[in-house]
């Protein structure tokens, strides 16, 4: 199962895909869980811009798995240096958008997913590691609804 979480400062709702959690939004960012499906080399792009891209295999549906390429900048990129095809993990990222103009004005939009952090191993197979939430109402509630 892939899931992807989206993670801003208030809760958004998780949503059902077959049964299953797959978005979920209460902080900042996204989640999702793969296997490295290729490492490219880091790019130089300008003098002050750096990028290198990989891969992330995902299997909502393992007959047909999605391919989804991510990018890391700057500094960023030494992080997939301990990693390998085939290694399964967790990817923290953003979602950019931008929109750029032909010199014959035409208009096309460009996305990429931006990585702030990588994590293996078998915590980062399901993509929520927050406890669950607990049961009942917070302690020193009246049980009197106030309205």
């Amino acid at each position: 199962m892939t899931t992807i979480r989206s993670e801003t400062s208030a809760p958004a709702g998780i949503f059902s895909r077959n049964s299953a959690p797959w978005l979920y939004a209460p902080r900042m960012g996204f989640k999702i869980s793969g296997k490295i499906h290729a490492i490219n080399d880091a790019q130089q792009i300008t003098e002050r811009f750096r990028k290198r891209e990989f891969v992330l295999e995902t299997a909502d549906n393992p007959s047909y798995p999605q391919f989804v390429q991510f990018q890391l900048t700057g500094n960023r990129c030494e992080a997939l240096d301990g990693f390998s095809v085939g290694d399964e993990i967790q990817v923290e990222f953003s979602l950019r958008g931008r929109e750029w103009k032909s010199p014959r004005g035409e208009v096309k939009y460009f996305n990429s997913l931006d990585v702030w952090d990588i994590q293996r191993g078998a915590a980062a197979a399901d993509g929520f590691d927050d406890p669950p939430p607990p049961d009942g109402p917070p302690p020193g509630l009246d049980e009197e609804i106030p309205f």
